[in-house]
């Protein structure tokens, strides 16, 4: 059974059984300010667990998208450890609990497949329930799971929580028995590998305090409403179903595998088997590559791009090891544009949306490849240096620092640095490479400790939320309210007053000023009242469904119950419709211009300025971007109407409205239209009514912020007329200096580049010339040392040119050349010379006590003290054999 077809028979079965199937949250978990990635089935529905918001349905199921990276490295070297997976889930919100879980898991595990279950053979599943939990127990007995197939098993195992206070609860888990090939008989305390686990039932029916760990917590009693949560992992059954050892070779994922063997020569599967302890490195590397491109694909198709920290760097590391398991596999070329296709191809089937953006993530992907290739490259010739300095200094060992820098400034793979040490007889301080790296998580664990808001933080937000209700939020039908406060906060505590120069967060009962979101910056203006007059400076959305306004109070004081006016800048307001409006004006231009695949993966926008990152590999040529701007200031001179419509999002999409990938939408979206179908988005932002309010629009930069990423900048309304003004004194200022007419500018400039570069060049020959006349002098005031010419001399010219044409005077002798010239100093030999027995890199290492490096014809090192002495003491050292 494919994959595909048992993710649709799951929710088949729970959308008969009377649950509402939602859709899977894109993966970047952007809800949750403590996770990168969604990791788990029931992270979209936490704040219904919470109670944080009411449950808009009572049950629910989904087949979510889910991450995992802790064990990274553990990809591969077992045949369980994976990045991406599916988990198939069903969900209670307070509506059945165990007596109805149960037997909806059993009944579709051993419902023939014929009649739309899985058909498994329920004599081969066994169960596991919470030491104490005799209501699961009784249930599976009178499922029909017989009791020696129900193992009791303690917390560690079969008791459920997030980790923080809050709901809890023990969980019963499904087994089933692969048989004899895979282990030893006796159950899931046995052996896991063959009692493989396929479900997981959560019973959330406890609220647990002091939680200390996973099984040191205290509970406090049981939850009024209890929830269930559970989990299927749609790879596991789906090996169970396919008749495969581990996920890797599922329908999904096999092919992928089969493709990079067939690259590379290699063939799979033949060193290890089902019970082997430890896989073969071809194994590893290939199972490497084919969860690595997947996982890949799955998280730019969601709007993840390569990056150096957060979600961007996971993706970046993901890949890179693919390409490098690659490259150890023996394929030298490119990887991913063999590989990416094939991963489409396997995962089109669930997720139909990846054949559709397949250009954009491929143009992100192979941009990503192309960096890393010449990150390899560059690396290289740094570890090269490295290496021959460890071994001049006498060392067997690549220091670790070294080690460390590559990997983590240059993104240079620690496995690749080991291999090419070892082929040059060295050792790396893996030690002290791994205590540098244990540093190195322990700050970014740190720092993402200080960064968490976590559940517990908002508290307070949520408190005054549940008392008063949503605010009445205004910012699409006014400028301005009368308004009451309803909390202050300083620092996260509540306060009661503010007074005089405090800076202090406020929540209002109405708001006329929009939050912070979608890219757009938040509203500025005042709160004024009888003895009131504060600026606010930052609006935020701490928890859903309540605005934060950042005040300063300038003058007199705020008090909790205060009635006064709150009023956003006109003129902000106006800036910012602009600018939104202008970035929606932006994108349907870029769109036009470059084609479909030049699609948004980010914005911002304040008044009068915007800028807009997008899918594309390589930079816009000037006449690209001349073109874009025409296109966008052509739509705003036909004046297009711009309109909003609230749609269910299923007709959004059908209707080909764009949305920014990795954000989570409800099933009712505000679209904003200009002139149609030309530009349609959904979106959150205030806009301007009709186009011509944009005013003029200019681009005023295009860069690079990424591996298949660019991004133009631009301004509009008054801050574009202010631009192009000073662009037009600009040109003046350089039309009066020059002493020509505008449109003559790009000859003159071009006719001075083109002098100074004469200049440069003519300056070159002159420097040459007196290099050879001063190489003819030295030469022929070179000295005899035991019948080899020697010349140390000083220059304030490039010191190698010199030296060698000192060597080149010198013919057929037998000759040392030496030259200083600042701070280094370049020795270097005739070939009579080196016949002779010298060698410049000895010359120079005894020099300077073994530092400098080169080969037995030229060296070079940093010279200290006199250079007469130094001159001299080389001079003495002159001894052919």
């Amino acid at each position: 059974m494919r994959t595909a077809e048992i993710k649709r028979r799951f929710l088949a079965h729970f959308e008969a059984n009377g649950h509402t199937a939602v859709p899977s949250a894109p993966l970047p978990a952007i809800s949750d300010p403590n996770l990168l990635f969604i990791n788990a089935g029931m992270v979209q529905f936490v704040p219904y667990f919470l109670g944080q918001r009411a449950a808009p349905y009572p049950r629910a199921t989904s087949v979510q998208k889910c991450i995992r990276t802790p064990d990274i490295d553990e990809v591969g070297k077992t045949s369980r450890h994976g990045t991406f997976f599916q988990m198939n889930g069903n969900f209670s919100f307070g509506d059945y609990f165990k007596a109805g879980a149960i037997p909806l898991a059993w009944e579709l595990s051993t419902t023939p497949v014929e009649r739309g279950g899985f058909g498994l053979d329920p004599q081969r599943i066994w169960a596991t329930v919470y030491l104490d939990d005799d209501e699961a127990y009784d249930l599976w007995i009178a499922t029909g799971v017989p009791a020696e197939r129900i193992m009791r098993r303690g917390k560690k195992d079969n008791f459920w929580s997030m980790g923080i206070p809050g709901p809890a609860g023990p969980c019963s888990e499904l087994y089933y028995d692969r048989g004899p090939a895979y282990g030893a008989e006796g159950g899931p305390e046995v052996d896991e590998d063959r009692y493989l686990e396929f479900w997981n039932l959560v019973f959330m029916q406890y609220e647990i305090a002091d939680v200390a760990s996973k099984e040191d917590f205290r509970i406090v009693g049981e939850l009024p409403r209890k929830n269930i949560d559970t989990g299927m992992g749609l790879e596991r059954m789906a090996s169970i179903l396919q008749g495969v050892d581990n996920l890797y070779e599922i329908d999904e994922v096999r092919p992928i595998l089969t493709r990079a063997a067939e690259l590379t020569g290699r063939r799979y599967g033949t060193h290890s088997g089902p019970a082997a302890s430890q896989s073969h490195p071809d194994d590893v590397r290939l199972r490497v590559v084919a969860d690595h491109v997947r996982t890949a694909l799955m998280l730019i198709g969601d709007g993840v791009t390569p990056g150096n920290e957060g979600r961007g760097y996971v993706l970046r590391r993901i890949m890179r090891r693919a390409v490098r398991a690659m490259r150890l596999l023996g394929w030298q070329d490119r990887a991913l544009p063999e590989l990416l296709p094939v991963a489409r191809d396997c995962m089109a089937p669930s997720y139909p949306e990846l054949t559709d953006g397949f250009d954009r993530i491929a143009t992100v992907a192979y941009a990503e490849e192309e960096t890393f290739l010449g990150t390899l490259r560059a690396g290289t010739t740094i570890l090269d240096t490295a290496i021959a300095e460890t071994k001049r200094a006498g060392r067997s060992a690549l220091p670790a620092d070294k080690a460390f820098q590559l990997h983590d400034t240059y993104g240079f793979p620690i496995d690749l640095t080991l291999e090419i040490a070892d082929e040059q007889g060295l050792q790396v301080d893996a030690d002290g490479f791994r205590a540098l790296m244990s540093e190195q998580r322990a700050r970014a664990k740190a720092d993402a400790k200080a960064r968490k808001t976590g559940h517990a933080d908002l508290t307070a937000y949520r408190t005054v939320l549940d008392a008063h209700g949503p605010t009445d939020w205004l910012a699409y039908e006014t400028l301005d309210t009368r308004s009451r406060v309803l909390a202050i906060w300083v620092a996260g505590r509540p306060v009661d007053t503010a007074t005089t120069g405090d800076i202090v967060t406020v929540a209002l009962d109405r708001t006329p000023f929009y939050a912070e979101s979608g890219g757009q910056h938040a509203d500025a203006g005042t709160l004024t009242g009888p003895n009131l007059r504060a600026e606010v400076v930052d609006v935020q959305r701490p928890v859903r469904g309540l605005v934060a306004h950042t005040v300063r109070v300038l003058d007199g004081g705020l008090t909790v119950g205060d009635d006064l006016h709150a009023a956003v800048d006109p003129e902000w307001r106006t800036g910012a419709r602009q600018a939104h409006s202008g970035t929606h004006v932006v994108h349907a231009a870029l769109r036009q211009v470059l084609g479909p695949t030049a699609l948004q993966s980010g914005s911002y926008n304040r008044p009068g300025y915007l800028r807009l990152d997008f899918a594309w590999r390589g930079g816009l040529t000037e006449a690209t971007r001349s073109e874009i701007e025409e296109v966008a200031n052509l739509a705003i001179r036909r004046d297009l109407p711009v309109g909003v419509r609230y749609v269910s999002l299923e007709q959004a999409r059908a209707e080909g409205a764009l949305a920014l990938f990795g954000e989570t939408y409800d099933e009712t979206v505000r679209v904003v239209e200009i002139g149609g179908e030309w530009s349609r988005e959904l979106c959150g932002g205030t806009h301007v009514a009709h186009a011509a309010q944009i005013g003029s629009l200019a681009l005023t930069g295009e860069s690079s912020v990424g591996a298949g990423q660019r991004r133009v900048e631009a301004v509009t309304g008054i801050e574009a007329f202010r631009y192009l003004a000073r662009e037009r004194d600009l040109v003046q200022q350089l039309a009066a200096q020059l002493k020509a007419r505008p449109e003559e500018l790009p000859d003159r400039v071009s006719a001075l580049l083109a002098r100074m570069k004469q200049l440069e060049r003519d300056g070159d020959d002159l420097r040459g010339r007196l290099v050879d006349l001063d190489a003819d002098t030295h030469a022929s005031n070179a000295v005899d040392i035991h019948g080899v010419a020697y010349v140390g001399v000083t220059t304030t010219v490039d010191a190698r040119r010199l030296a060698e044409r000192i060597r080149d005077r010198l013919g057929r002798r037998p000759g040392v050349v030496a030259v200083v010239a600042g701070t280094s100093i370049v020795v270097t030999l005739t070939p009579a010379g080196t016949e002779r027995g010298l060698a410049a890199n000895t010359l120079i290492k005894e020099l300077l006590a073994g530092k400098g490096g080169g080969n037995t014809a030229s060296a070079q090192g940093k010279a200290g003290g006199n250079p007469t002495d130094l001159l001299d003491r080389l001079r003495n050292l002159i001894r052919p054999t």
